[in-house]
């Protein structure tokens, strides 16, 4: 798999509008029946399955930020994805030979549209966004990703979840013979995460299916993964084969793994140290080993958008 060096990447693949100026018209059509989301064959594929290919129709979101992104490189060689080995690098590198086509998402629980659904037929009712977000995991580093993905409150709502439905779980594939990381019990597989309701119609969190205006690589997620701006970045579980509308609060694997370390919510909070070292300032990778930190922000600088959602919650508590 080609990797570009940063310098090899012109501004305007980035940030130029002249890559949202020929945006197609989006058939909103659609119904799901039998498990199955009707919609014009004629219609191409939003996604394409070549590797680097360019996302069609990506239209700049109202959320994106004039902060600098990471670099590609950056991006795609640092990654946490334990499915495919705990080392960094690992998944840039177990991941390479990963084939996340064809794939499907099934659709279950407290919800009017449920059933198994062909990928491109999944994506085919909605828009493609570009967003920069900065995202963080908890080992106090940084980085920011232009995602180009759905909005998840748009999917929420047109699977239509019922009066019952308070949570919304997602699953990973959960494969040894194409994950070599499952291999090993280092998680209960497979890799399980949540959010309310409530979060999850939030205007912010989308499920992205590329980068940079290219298609998702395998170790960041292909084909579809979750991305949570204002949470910690295990909150952004990956290769999503499964969305359950739940009554009850979902099991969320590192929740259930560590749960005096990671807890359901997962928010971005400078003022709850990790039981294991502060969360209070942060370094930008790429910035190099000698950078100064920088504060972390609470809800990572989302709190403009999301602080409502937690009105009245003991977050020390409910971390």
């Amino acid at each position: 798999m080609l990797i570009r060096k940063p310098s090899d990447i012109r501004p305007s693949e980035i940030t130029s509008r002249e890559n949202y100026l020929n945006r197609r018209q989006f058939m909103q059509a659609g119904a799901i029946a039998g498990g199955t989301l009707l919609a014009p064959a004629a219609l191409g594929a939003i996604v394409p399955e070549e590797r680097r290919s360019r996302l069609p129709d990506v239209r700049e979101s109202a959320f994106s930020t004039d902060a600098t992104p990471n670099s590609y490189d950056d991006i795609t060689t640092y990654n946490n994805f334990y499915e495919f080995g705990t080392g960094k690098d690992d998944p840039v590198v177990y991941a390479r030979d990963f084939e996340p086509r064809p794939w499907t998402i099934t659709v279950e629980g407290h919800a009017e549209k449920t059933g198994t659904f062909d990928f491109d037929d999944f994506m085919r009712p909605f828009d493609l966004e570009e967003r920069i977000y900065r995202m963080r995991c908890v080992e106090a580093w940084s980085m920011v990703i232009p995602w180009v993905g759905i909005s998840l409150a748009s999917v929420v709502k047109h699977l239509q979840p019922t009066s019952r439905a308070k949570y919304v779980a997602f699953e990973t594939l959960n494969d040894p013979t194409r994950m070599p990381g499952v291999r090993r019990r280092v998680l209960d597989w497979p890799y399980r995460e949540g959010l309310t309701i409530a979060e999850a119609m939030n205007p912010l969190p989308i499920l992205a299916v590329g980068l940079y205006g290219e298609v998702l690589p395998n170790q960041n997620g292909a084909p579809i993964r979750l991305v949570v701006p204002w949470k910690y970045g295990f909150k952004g579980i990956k290769s999503i084969v499964g969305i359950r509308f739940t009554e009850k609060q979902p099991p969320c694997s590192w929740n259930e793994a560590q749960p005096r370390e990671y807890g359901f919510y997962a928010n971005v909070n400078p003022k709850v140290a990790h039981p294991r070292w502060s969360q209070a300032r942060e370094r930008r990778i790429g910035a190099g080993v000698f950078a100064s930190k920088q504060e972390t922000l609470m809800f990572n600088g989302y709190g403009e958008h999301v602080a409502h959602l937690y009105e009245g919650l003991d977050l020390r508590r409910n971390f």
